[in-house]
């Protein structure tokens, strides 16, 4: 399938808040809740995506001409490239009610590990979410990383039990995600975590924990403390506060604190692979894609998925041969350039 095919195919099923747009820029969404928007103006979510664009890369081709190796080995796997699959809750009320969020992530999973990169699948306050998710990641044998909202500590208890038996490989807490209006006033409650009760919660997972929700130097440094293998630079998609810095703004502080000490990904308004390369260039080890995913499943379910994760790819080895990388080590700040 080709990429006007996937997204021709899901404007046809997508709901009311999600247009399907050629590229995924937050200013045909904006502020509409509880979908793909944000609070207040829609202005986190747009400059996600803006800043992104204001970097540009530095071209060099005088340089050996060698393969490209786009390859990134992580918590004992290796994958394809550094792209993952962002976690996405609630489809059917999202996003349309062609997939409920069993059978989105169903074939979410299957189709990343399928194309060499693993999906973080979502969590919600219907049990069957945590549920369904781990069981797909088990049928992947693993390649997953399941995604447990900041409940109190027996819901967390209980999803991380899930999560053991899948075989997941890692799992991801969104600490974000206390900003969410739907965990408000919720039963079991929801929100924000110490240091240590996020220690606690670590402690007691068996297996590389990631934080996801990171927006400060402070904030990574809290999250080292409290034993995290890595952390999301991310401020949710820009949905849970207005008048946030984007991610490529914060992204180089907070490699230059932690870098190098634990994993850093990032998300927020990556959208193609020279995109990918400058998040790299920033000091990430990798990336997570939510939205576009989303669209691709809609749109060409298995087919869309590799559509993307292709075409992605592709972008990346491009421009990591015209910038004279070729290794993901290769990559460094000065491929780049800020204005």
């Amino acid at each position: 399938m080709t990429q006007e095919e996937v997204l021709n195919n899901a404007r046809t099923c997508l709901g009311p808040y999600c247009k399907g747009c050629p590229v995924c820029n937050g200013r045909a969404c904006k502020n509409i809740m509880p979908g793909p928007g944000s609070k207040g103006e829609g202005d986190t979510a747009i400059r996600n995506y803006e800043k992104w664009r204001e970097i540009r890369v530095q071209m060099d081709t005088l340089c050996e001409n060698r393969p490209v190796d786009t390859s990134l080995e992580i918590f004992g796997k290796t994958f394809a490239y550094p792209v993952f699959a962002g976690p996405v809750g609630a489809v059917n009320l999202h996003y349309g009610d062609k997939y409920d969020d069993a059978a989105y992530n169903d074939i979410l999973v299957r189709a990343c590990a399928d194309n060499g990169i693993a999906a973080f699948t979502g969590d919600g306050t219907n049990p069957e979410v945590m549920r369904a998710a781990t069981a797909a990641i088990g049928k992947a044998k693993g390649m997953g990383v399941p995604t447990v909202k900041p409940w109190n500590a027996e819901t967390v208890a209980e999803k991380m039990e899930m999560v053991r038996k899948s075989g997941a490989f890692a799992v991801a807490m969104d600490i974000d995600a206390a900003g969410l209006p739907f965990l408000k006033n919720l039963t079991p409650p929801a929100g924000s975590k110490t240091v240590e009760e996020l220690a606690e919660i670590i402690q007691a997972a068996g297996v590389p924990f990631i934080v996801k929700g990171v927006m400060t130097a402070k904030g990574a440094l809290k999250a080292k403390k409290a034993g995290a293998a890595a952390i999301v630079v991310s401020n949710h998609g820009g949905r849970v506060l207005d008048q946030c810095p984007a991610t490529a703004e914060v992204l180089p502080e907070i490699a230059d604190a932690v870098g190098g000490s634990m994993k850093i990904l990032v998300d927020g308004g990556i959208r193609n692979g020279s995109d990918v390369f400058k998040a790299l260039a920033l000091g990430a080890d990798g990336v997570l894609i939510a939205r576009p995913f989303v669209t691709a499943v809609y749109g060409g379910a298995e087919e869309g998925v590799a559509e993307l994760v292709n075409r992605i790819g592709g972008q990346l080895k491009d421009t990591m041969a015209m910038c004279g990388a070729h290794s993901l080590a290769e990559i460094t700040r000065d491929m780049v350039r800020k204005f």
